[in-house]
């Protein structure tokens, strides 16, 4: 027989289920904005330049939200971060003469500002479920959610280019705030329960973290997912278009497996690290997989340096890259929620997902100016790749400072 399922558990299922919802939006909107503003002539500057304030206001958001996720509860942040993402949403419903660099970069706000807030409470929550003896279920659930997470949006990029086609971006932005609202008011009736809110109330001061493991994991995440987005946000998608002549599906479609593939070896990571031995993995390992995701964008662009035909070398390379990095945030993911503090949890990973958004925003702006300024085309994503390389670096170097001490799974 089927065991009923505890109210704690259910809200997080909740929790859980608006997060892929608002993912799926996240990724069709990124996609939307990149392809349809590229259409219309915008360099990959002014691109990147879109996203500048979803990555700042991500930064603020993290700090700011952890710390309201301990006094209000993590069902609050969740609902506010959903209607402000239906709110972002809306105003890109406006004539098309006023979606402006500077209109749709205060949209991209909103919506930096609504997914922070919806990624630190589900994230946050998942420490409240699992026992502090239990370190291998947690990397277990911790991994299954961001795997998950990752696939739904891989989806949203192939859910952008196609209703890009489909509907043009009008129309595609349309469908996706009448959904996401529904979502919401969903979101309003199902959760009910305070979960995550610290039982002292914190002080403000109390955003900055105090633990040398969580700040040297949180400067080796800038620089791992900067070296990410620094290749991926704009050069790969306006190459892939622009050099390879790829339409808004063929590219939507490429990126959104890629994602979906990356989300599926998220969730193996702990059979890949090797939790059946017994023990879950520590600073060594993330040490040990950072290194070897450090080759791979130098291969890629030596690669392209040496006129190999690019399509296949990008796609096997991006394939190699995605599951070598799957591993990484994975571990990282786990780490974090293991080294935070059960009380006010979302103090701790508000503050690690600040630097997550910080590695994005470096990633995003080096992403559009490296790739205009070397010339686009080949040569400017070999710049990008290099850049990634010099990033991966430090990441590695960073993370040789972490705790290096098994534990029991």
């Amino acid at each position: 027989m089927l065991r009923p399922v505890s109210p704690a558990i259910r809200q997080y299922l909740v929790v859980t289920g608006n997060y892929w919802a608002f993912t799926l939006t996240d990724g069709a909107l990124r996609m939307l904005v990149v392809l349809h503003f590229h259409g219309l002539g915008y360099s990959p500057l002014d691109i990147a330049l879109l996203f500048l304030f979803y990555e700042i206001f991500g930064v603020i958001t993290n700090l700011v939200g952890g710390w309201l996720g301990a006094h209000w509860g993590l069902n609050r942040t969740m609902n506010i971060g959903l209607a402000l993402q239906v709110g972002a949403l809306s105003m890109l419903l406006v004539p098309s003469t006023w979606l402006t660099v500077p209109w749709v970069m205060a949209a991209q706000a909103l919506s930096g500002i609504a997914k922070d807030l919806n990624k630190m409470s589900a994230k946050s929550a998942i420490k409240l479920l699992v026992p502090a003896d239990a370190q291998g279920q947690l990397y277990h659930w911790v991994a299954v959610l961001t795997g998950s997470k990752n696939a739904l949006k891989g989806i949203g990029f192939f859910l952008g280019g196609v209703l890009l086609t489909w509907l043009g971006f009008t129309g595609a932005v349309a469908a996706m705030a009448s959904a996401l609202a529904l979502v919401w008011l969903l979101s309003l009736i199902m959760l009910r329960q305070d979960l995550g809110k610290a039982s002292s109330k914190p002080a403000f001061r109390d955003i900055v973290s105090t633990s040398r493991a969580i700040n040297i994991l949180s400067a080796a995440r800038l620089f791992l997912f900067g070296a990410r987005d620094v290749w991926f946000v704009v050069a790969l998608p306006v190459f892939l278009s622009q050099t390879l002549g790829w339409n808004h599906g063929q590219t939507g479609g490429f990126l959104a497996l890629w994602v979906i593939g990356y989300g599926l070896v998220q969730s193996l990571a702990p059979r890949i690290t090797g939790t059946r031995s017994g023990v879950v993995a520590d600073g060594r390992a993330v040490t040990g997989w950072a290194a070897a995701l450090t080759l791979l964008p130098g291969c890629i662009a030596l690669g392209l340096l040496y006129n190999l035909d690019p399509a296949p070398l990008l796609i096997g390379g991006l394939l190699l890259f995605g599951a070598v990095f799957a591993v990484n945030s994975a571990l990282h993911s786990y780490l974090i929620i293991s080294y935070a503090r059960s009380d006010g949890v979302s103090l701790d990973v508000g503050f690690y997902y600040m630097s997550n958004a910080l590695g994005r925003l470096l990633g995003t702006l080096l992403s559009g100016w490296l790739f205009q300024v070397a010339g686009e085309g080949s040569v400017g994503l070999q710049a990008c790749l290099w850049a990634s390389l010099v990033l991966l670096l430090l990441a590695t170097v960073i993370s040789a400072r972490l705790p290096q001490y098994p534990r029991p799974a």
